[in-house]
């Protein structure tokens, strides 16, 4: 079984279920996990079942959270195709990776575009399986927007910045 990555959802955000990501690396160190800044983004090495993979974490982590697991295949594959043509990186817009704990039982027509009206916060842009490609300006409303994709989707979300995946794929590539 190839390595894992393990997206803790809603830690470390404005004190809200903070905890050192270093040091559940170092509770986890069997596993062969690597921590991949402060969001709660890891890659475990060591070859384990999601179902076991999700109990060792739960065990160390001082609160309760979602935790999703991504095969290494899943990760790889969204790095293949150009979700992002036509949004090159700039200052002022974030690209990023969503992934539902789940895949939708009815997804909504993409592309979306927030607010409906006005000037954009965040576009929805494509989704493969249970993985969600868009851009948000950076600006605080996009925050909002950001927490509406759980309800768009019917599945819990955690999202990253395009950045954190190129370094999930760098360790991958180790």
């Amino acid at each position: 079984m190839p390595p894992s990555v393990v997206l803790l959802r809603g830690v470390n955000v404005g004190g809200h279920r903070t905890f050192r990501p270093a040091k559940l690396a170092d509770a986890l160190k069997p596993l062969d996990v690597v921590n991949i800044g402060a969001a709660g983004t890891f890659v475990v090495r060591k070859t384990i079942g999601q179902t076991a993979l999700r109990q060792a974490f739960a065990r160390v982590l001082p609160f309760d959270t979602e935790i999703i697991v991504c095969s290494d295949a899943e990760i790889r594959g969204l790095l293949s195709a150009d979700h992002f043509a036509g949004y090159p990186p700039r200052p002022d817009i974030t690209r990023f990776v969503s992934v539902l704990s789940r895949a939708p039982k009815a997804p909504p027509t993409l592309p979306i575009v927030l607010p409906s009206s006005g000037a954009w916060m965040l576009k929805v842009l494509a989704r493969d399986r249970r993985i969600v490609f868009g851009v948000y300006r950076r600006h605080m409303k996009a925050i909002g927007y950001l927490g509406r994709l759980d309800q768009l989707f019917g599945a819990p979300v955690t999202t990253r910045n395009v950045n954190t995946i190129d370094a999930i794929a760098k360790v991958l590539d180790a």
